[in-house]
């Protein structure tokens, strides 16, 4: 019997009440085979509405099997965007080579996805909204354990008592913060700081990334169609991460200018338009690694337990597998088995798929002008291999259905 069988089959279980704190990819996710387990779900979201558009992100291996069993599978290819061509180029703006997104990123050809966040968050709102509370413009305020449940305070006001509560609430969790501390414990810089933000497309991109790179800085533009839109992504490498711009736009975008001050190519136009962007999203790539994911009876998923960071391409599907798994864990288990088999089950896969860090940043952001001609080496013998065929060596659909515990 799969796990997706064993949620089926608890509905006639009393509907114990959870919380889930976030209304990205984990939380509803979460919420969404929570409430198959019998659950009675409330997911809490500080946002005032569930955030659209966004960058693209890739649904990869396993978890491509958890949006099938949800049924949005076909809605999400419908929203494919189909990246056709990535293209590199020198630091003089010169072409290095022209390839293929998946010859970088491991992806498959026909198979994996990459779509809009904000069109795989509508996917999973949608397919959970009418059995489950949406609490948006809303957060948790406090967090007080017992014996009998979870006290919750609000910061819009009031409380409630709640079986459980989950922090799929990202990588700078503040459920994570009240359950076990300040994030500096957790949270590993990777050695680079990045802007992502939209502006209009200027070259006429469509379907296609264009990539700048000198030693320790990248600029992109990307298109996911052809429409008068594109993503702008900055990034550059920095020893110590700033923690000081992190809370601070202006800060950020001072910075950000201050880097790329002397760049070429269409780094200008990105600067400026960055100057004018109200969808600026800035952050350090870094990793959360902890020790456990759990206390008591709160536990966290996503981006709040186990962040890959971008450069491996993982954590959308980290999210989605994380929280089927949680929930499966938490099928016929209290809370105390559940966490401890949820662990049990998922620290491979997502030690596994964490690792694939050092593969990303060597790829796409070297620091020093040999590795980046070594890069750029690499890159052209890419553009003569074939396309990947199959399963993904760091995908394991056999953990979606492996044996129980006794």
């Amino acid at each position: 019997m799969t796990l997706t069988d064993q949620l089926t089959d608890v509905r006639s279980t009393p509907r114990r009440k959870v919380l889930i704190s976030g209304a990205s990819i984990a939380g509803p996710a979460l919420a969404f085979w929570l409430n198959r387990c019998g659950y009675a779900v409330t997911v809490v979201e500080k946002a005032p509405t569930l955030r659209g558009g966004g960058y693209p992100v890739d649904v990869r291996g396993t978890a491509l099997e958890v949006v099938r069993r949800m049924g949005i599978l076909p809605r999400l290819r419908d929203a494919h965007i189909d990246l056709r061509r990535l293209t590199f180029l020198d630091a003089d703006g010169s072409e290095v080579t022209s390839l293929h997104p998946h010859a970088v990123t491991g992806g498959v050809a026909g198979r994996d996805l990459e779509v809009r966040r904000g069109d795989l968050t509508e996917a999973l709102y949608t397919a959970v909204r009418d059995d489950v509370e949406f609490l948006f413009n809303d957060s948790i305020d406090t967090l007080d354990q017992s014996d009998h449940g979870v006290d919750v305070t609000f910061r819009g006001g009031g409380s409630r008592t709640f079986d459980m509560v989950f922090g799929a609430d990202g990588m700078h969790s503040r459920t994570r913060e009240m359950l076990f501390g300040p994030e500096k414990q957790f949270h590993h810089y990777l050695g680079y700081c990045f802007a992502v933000f939209t502006m209009r497309n200027t070259l006429g991109l469509s379907h296609e990334t264009v990539m700048w790179n000198a030693p320790g800085r990248a600029a992109a533009l990307y298109a996911v169609g052809d429409d008068d839109e594109a993503h702008a992504f900055l990034n550059f490498a920095r020893p110590e991460p700033p923690m000081d711009a992190f809370r601070n736009p202006r800060a950020q975008r001072d910075l950000v200018t201050e880097v790329f001050a002397d760049a070429g190519w269409e780094v200008p136009g990105m600067l400026a338009a960055l100057r004018e962007a109200d969808d600026l999203f800035f952050d350090g790539v870094s990793q959360i690694r902890m020790p456990r994911w759990s206390s008591g009876r709160v536990a966290l998923v996503g981006d709040a337990a186990y962040a890959p960071s971008f450069l491996t391409g993982q954590g959308t599907s980290l999210a989605l597998v994380g929280a089927y798994m949680l929930a499966g864990c938490l099928a016929d288990r209290g809370h105390g088995a559940g966490f401890a088999a949820y662990e049990r089950h998922t620290r491979q896969f997502v030690t596994a798929n964490q690792s694939l860090v050092s593969q990303g940043g060597a790829t796409l952001f070297p620091t020093t002008a040999q590795a980046l001609e070594q890069r750029n080496e690499r890159l052209r013998g890419l553009s003569a291999m074939p396309p990947a065929k199959g399963e993904p060596a760091h995908s394991a659909l056999t953990l979606l259905d492996s044996p129980r515990p006794a």
